[in-house]
């Protein structure tokens, strides 16, 4: 069961979205929405991940904050979409983890791997507060912004309907 919080408009470089703070009992997550989205079908939705080295610390190491970028640009052009951002660092395992592994990912393991390689799970993230959020909004179906096709499976299981996913490939 998710609460929500508090909300507010927040103004981006990709035009005003309204943001919605939500709590699990363990977690707060964060939706962003521009226009109107309760009831609304084909939603372009991108849940996405915190990332401290690329949106804190502007790494060139990973493509985080480019995703965002290309994600909210893509829901400015439709006028309305959702961006989910979930309190997951380090594919869910923490910052530590995200550390540890960067080495191994500099010698060319993916970053699943590289985490596997320094004893964490390959991917911890846990997507049940987006599917909560998404239900919570009345949103009829969603097209994931994602490069990630696993992402898709676990928000079906939680009752939200894909209908397709748009790569934010660089």
């Amino acid at each position: 069961m998710i609460v929500k919080l508090a909300e507010g408009n927040l103004k981006t470089k990709f035009g005003e979205y309204r943001e919605v703070l939500f709590y699990n009992g363990q977690k707060e997550a964060i939706a962003l929405l521009m226009g109107d989205v309760a009831g609304a079908e084909n939603v372009l939705c991108r849940v996405h991940s915190s990332c401290l080295f690329g949106h804190a610390f502007n790494s060139i190491e990973c493509d985080c904050r480019e995703q965002m970028e290309i994600s909210q640009q893509l829901i400015q052009q439709e006028g309305k979409g959702i961006v989910i951002w979930l309190d997951q660092e380090g594919k869910g395992n923490g910052h530590f983890a995200l550390l540890k592994s960067v080495e191994y990912k500099r010698l060319g393991l993916a970053p699943a791997d590289a985490y596997e390689a320094v004893g964490f799970k390959r991917d911890a993230r846990d997507y049940t507060i987006a599917a909560d959020i998404l239900n919570e909004l009345g949103v009829k179906s969603i097209r994931m912004l994602t490069n990630n096709p696993r992402k898709v499976e676990p928000l079906t299981k939680h009752g939200v309907e894909v209908v397709g996913i748009r790569s934010t490939e660089l």
